[in-house]
């Protein structure tokens, strides 16, 4: 038995006994109670060993991964820049031959004094250049006799004219092409306006 000693309001010591107590600790843990905190720490540890190889192998997974896509990043840009390195590079093959004609044309220019043979060469060898251009997209853009669309066509220029009607291309002074549709140099013009009378 424990005794627990207390005073009261007048100053007087009572002695209070609670039975069982030391009982229970003379008697030490029991042997039930050392299994089961044996079971409990030994559980504990494999928890955390298995915690420990399951974390080693996320971990290893994450540095692969990471490593992978660096990896993957870098191939993409390579790529990237390969691509606008080379993006004109079968344009730039099929605008050779025309290359190789023109210089064949200024040496026969050198050998002969036939202006007309010339010329002729040299108008084949355009038609055959924008014959290669539109199979690659390029279209030329309408202008003389069209109406004025600021879309396609750029004005510097106007001129008054009876004969047409106000804001319609009366003289194309460069031509304008489109690229797949899309406007890649407007049509220079001179743009009718309506005559003063």
């Amino acid at each position: 038995m424990s005794k627990h000693v207390k005073e009261n309001e007048k100053g007087k010591t009572i002695e209070v006994e609670f039975p069982g107590n030391e009982e229970e600790k003379s008697k030490g843990p029991s042997p039930e109670k050392d299994a089961v905190k044996k079971e409990k720490k030994a559980s504990g540890r494999k928890e955390k060993k298995d915690w420990e190889k399951e974390y080693k192998e996320l971990y290893d997974k994450y540095v692969r991964l990471h490593a992978e896509f660096e990896n993957f990043k870098r191939r993409i840009t390579k790529d990237k820049q390969e691509a606008i390195k080379f993006a004109n590079q079968e344009l730039i093959r099929q605008i050779l031959p025309f290359v190789d004609n023109l210089e064949r044309s200024l040496q026969h220019a050198d050998e002969s004094k036939n202006i007309d043979a010339l010329k002729e060469g040299i108008e084949m060898t355009l038609k055959d250049f924008l014959k290669t251009l539109e199979k690659l997209g390029l279209e030329t853009i309408p202008a003389e006799g069209e109406p004025f669309d600021p879309n396609v066509h750029e004005a510097i220029m106007q001129e008054e004219r009876s004969d047409v009607e106000p804001n319609t291309v009366v003289q194309e002074l460069q031509k304008g092409y489109k690229l797949h549709g899309r406007v890649i140099r407007p049509a220079t013009v001179t743009v009718s306006t309506k005559k003063n009378s």
